[in-house]
């Protein structure tokens, strides 16, 4: 098995964060009043948190019908997680339709490389235009990959974690061009 293979194994999805709109002005008072465990504090945040228990997910219900779901660790956990959502708010007579438009924003992901990691060796290696590093501020090395459109923030220990995917195979291709770009560089 090679090296990259071995790494994409390691990647699990640790949250996404999707978005949707239901296409109706919602009175968050009403809606708490149904969602059993909420949160509503106006003056802290302008939106109702309702957390589900299983899958474990947290949906933000803003006033404006846009409804914000993270915490998921699958886009299915999203779907079921937000099937709950409107079934709850159907209860006050919402119309919501059968399946509304769900937009995955973010998939944020980790994997191990299993080896240790000079980061200095790879931020001259990469080159400093694609490169973050300063390990007086944050520990990890920030690299912007054009494709996948992705940011994958890698540590000294070998853990990496892929932030900004739309999809689960981004984090795929993230990791398969890390580690054929460090092997590339004799850094691994």
């Amino acid at each position: 098995m090679s090296k990259a293979e071995e790494s994409i194994k390691t990647i699990k999805i640790e949250n996404v964060v999707a978005s949707t709109g239901i296409g109706v002005k919602l009175d968050l008072n009403e809606v708490i009043r149904i969602l059993d465990g909420a949160d509503y504090n106006k003056e802290r945040f302008p939106g109702v948190v309702y957390r589900t228990a299983n899958p474990k997910t947290a949906a933000l219900i803003f006033g404006s019908g846009k409804i914000v779901c993270t915490g998921a660790k699958s886009i299915s956990d999203v779907h079921t997680g937000l099937s709950k959502v409107f079934e709850k708010l159907r209860q006050l007579d919402i119309v919501i339709e059968e399946n509304p438009e769900v937009k995955i924003q973010n998939i944020v992901a980790s994997a191990d490389l299993k080896t240790v990691l000079n980061l200095n060796a790879i931020a001259i290696g990469l080159g400093l235009e694609n490169i973050e590093y300063e390990p007086e501020q944050f520990p990890g090395l920030v690299y912007r990959l054009d494709v996948p459109k992705v940011v994958m923030l890698l540590f000294g220990s070998g853990k990496l974690v892929v932030t900004g995917g739309k999809k689960p195979e981004d984090a795929e291709a993230a990791v398969e061009k890390i580690v054929e770009e460090l092997d590339g560089l004799g850094l691994l």
